[in-house]
């Protein structure tokens, strides 16, 4: 199955370098990393550098994809739209970028699977152009998701929605990774969410990589210091899950 490996990453836009040294082992089938760091850190440029929309130094190693690179996708933070389409014409034209323009019943059967488990079917006939910031997110994803990604790249898919869609969509992401073996890459702003479904993570700083790994050993009090710059603790809620608790900014 699909695997990725990045060593000594980076990208520049012209002259200036904005990324370097970003450099991990091995991301495996079916798990699900967060990226996380302070605004402008550098996150949506390493998901540009992975996804190869844009050059720099280093090596992204992706092994055994079924579809080489086109079996990597990018869903951008910005989902904004002009396009005078429909949800249901959107993940159709999705489905179809690798392909012929020929449509099977297959494909259509998946959309409606698609809009189902996201819960936009009621969506399915309406234009881009009519959605809230946060339904665009949910089409946006299902866009993705449509193309049967080996490795998707979400770019902070949970930005626009409400607690309970947040939820929905980040236990309906991992699920899938789980049961294809996809790996997901997630920039995520809510560390907590991070703790609760991310198997690893990546924190980016000043362009570069902090640190990575496991993490409940990454997302730690010295690091919500030394990065967040905020005193914080990582305690157990009542259920055993480790949770952040900001006692407040530095």
């Amino acid at each position: 199955m699909v695997s990725l490996v990045l060593k000594d990453v980076g990208a520049s836009y012209g002259r200036t370098t904005v990324l370097s040294k970003v450099a991990i082992e091995l991301l495996t089938p079916g798990t699900t990393t967060a990226v996380i760091g302070p605004n402008a850190a550098g996150k949506s440029t390493l998901f540009k550098r992975i996804a190869g929309l844009i050059s720099g130094p280093g090596v992204v190693q992706l092994s055994e994809a079924t579809r080489g690179d086109r079996s990597i996708c990018y869903m951008p933070q910005d989902t904004g739209s002009n396009a005078v389409l429909t949800v249901y014409e959107s993940l159709l034209l999705a489905a179809k970028q690798d392909g012929g323009w020929r449509v099977r019943d297959d494909e259509l059967f998946e959309i409606d699977a698609i809009l189902k488990a996201l819960r936009i079917e009621d969506l399915a006939f309406r234009g881009l152009d009519a959605l809230s910031g946060g339904q665009r997110q949910l089409v946006s994803l299902g866009q993705a998701l449509v193309r049967k990604p080996e490795v998707l790249l979400m770019d902070e898919p949970t930005s626009a929605l409400d607690l309970h869609r947040q939820i929905d969509v980040l236990e309906f992401v991992c699920a899938i990774a789980s049961r294809t073996g996809m790996i997901v890459l997630i920039a995520l702003h809510d560390l907590n969410h991070a703790l609760r479904y991310c198997t690893n993570t990546i924190v980016i700083a000043n362009g570069e990589m902090a640190s990575s790994g496991v993490t409940t050993d990454v997302i730690t009090s010295a690091m919500l210091r030394d990065i967040y710059r905020v005193e914080a603790r990582i305690e157990s809620c009542s259920r055993g899950r480790p949770m952040i608790i900001v006692d407040g900014a530095l």
